[in-house]
């Protein structure tokens, strides 16, 4: 059976998501994490990409990011990442071999209804996965960055976090607030579906948005827009 195409478009956030080799184990130690996250720094400086959004889970990585004109920049970043991962964990370990799945799962994103949904499920994915009681606790992701804990000067604001309030501090709030909120079975659900198939996530107005854009026919199965603030 034929892969799924990936789609990457210009100037649209994109949830990134690669799994380590028959899933097992990518980060082992505090150093491998550190690694890869100056390597994105440095990448996305180079690439003039901006990262709304990240989690490194043990094996595998959620990315939210945004290309600028030119899209295959995201391919080129994940190539830069994954080579120099794999290369580092390599020499670590004393062993050889692949380190990550051979292809990366690419969700462009409908920024105005599902950037901050999905910021949120990954930002939250420690806790779903209970490691951790919240997300403060989890040393490996952007939410620590984001509400002030820790300066990584990796983190770029996008327009629908900015628009939560008018200052940093209320920002912060509003945003801690929205993560405490449950999230539905069904928007999980949604935002995983889109990753793991390379659809898009957004509704059908930004299907045919995508198309028109693009080119090209995009295959759909959303359910519509995530409630901000559903409770179940």
């Amino acid at each position: 059976m034929p892969r799924k195409a990936r789609i990457l478009v210009p100037n649209y956030p994109h949830h990134i998501v690669q799994r380590g080799h028959n899933r097992k184990v990518v980060f082992l130690a505090g150093e491998d994490y550190q690694f890869y996250l100056e390597n994105l720094k440095e990448w996305k400086t180079k690439l003039g990409i901006k990262v709304y959004a990240w989690c490194l889970m043990t094996n595998h990585i959620h990315l939210i990011i945004e290309p600028g004109d030119d899209a295959r920049s995201i391919s080129e970043l994940m190539k830069r990442l994954a080579g120099r991962q794999a290369a580092f964990v390599n020499k670590q370990e004393g062993r050889s071999g692949a380190l990550w799945e051979g292809r990366f799962k690419a969700s462009p994103i409908q920024k105005d209804a599902y950037l901050l949904p999905c910021c949120r499920y990954i930002e939250m994915n420690p806790v779903r996965a209970s490691m951790v009681a919240g997300p403060r606790q989890y040393r490996w992701s952007s939410y620590r960055e984001r509400v002030g804990l820790v300066s990584r000067e990796l983190l770029d604001k996008d327009a629908c976090y900015l628009a939560l309030a008018d200052t940093d501090d209320l920002r912060i709030k509003r945003y801690q607030a929205y993560l405490k909120q449950d999230i539905s079975d069904s928007e999980i659900e949604l935002l995983r579906t889109a990753w793991a198939r390379n659809q898009l996530t957004g509704n059908q107005r930004f299907v045919d948005e995508i198309e028109l854009r693009m080119g090209v026919r995009v295959e759909h199965r959303g359910r519509g827009k995530p409630s901000r603030n559903k409770q179940e």
